[in-house]
């Protein structure tokens, strides 16, 4: 299994009563979507690098960020313990199709970021999700330079160019410049 053609799901949180049953936590905007998933690909602590795929029985929608989930093989808490803190993986292809304005983070790692006003700026390196909101991170002069994951900022990516074009705000490049 090579995981550049897979996106992660979420992680499973722990063991979740005697039948094998555990909690895992997707980070998806809404885990309805997966009630019907048919299988999942699980990363152990112990051998990150080498996810093993498991048929899903049942997904149980919890809160809005986490399901109980029942893989087939796993039929006591003792079998469901050792997959404490593994990390889920789907295959890309699997991911939904987005609106022609939308775009999945991990897609635009690597593009140029170009500034409606200022021109080319930066390149994507990182998407990070904080408390308050999710931020991109795009290298700049030597500098990361971090930018909110908002539509107002954020205008629209060209997968033909390879490029993020943003509204900045006034100042945030010199926050980070020290200007």
């Amino acid at each position: 299994m090579n995981l550049d053609e897979y996106y992660q799901l979420g992680t499973v949180v722990k063991p979740h009563g005697l039948r094998g049953m555990v909690v895992a936590f997707l980070d998806v905007d809404d885990v309805n979507d997966y009630r019907k998933l048919k299988a999942v690909w699980l990363a152990l602590p112990a051998t990150p690098n080498q996810p093993q795929e498991y048929t899903v029985e049942r997904v149980q929608p919890q809160t809005a960020d986490r399901v109980l989930l029942k893989l087939k093989g796993i039929e006591r808490v003792e079998d469901a313990e050792p997959l404490r803190n593994a990390v889920l993986y789907r295959p890309l292809a699997d991911l939904p199709q987005l609106e022609e304005d939308q775009f999945y983070f991990h897609d635009v790692i690597g593009y140029t970021v170009v500034d409606e006003n200022l021109g080319e700026l930066g390149i994507v390196e990182a998407f990070y999700e904080l408390p308050q909101q999710d931020v991109m991170g795009m290298r700049y002069k030597e500098q990361e330079v971090l930018i909110p994951v908002a539509d107002e900022l954020i205008s629209r990516a060209d997968q033909a160019t390879k490029k993020l074009y943003v509204t900045l705000p006034e100042g945030l490049l010199d926050i980070y410049l020290g200007s």
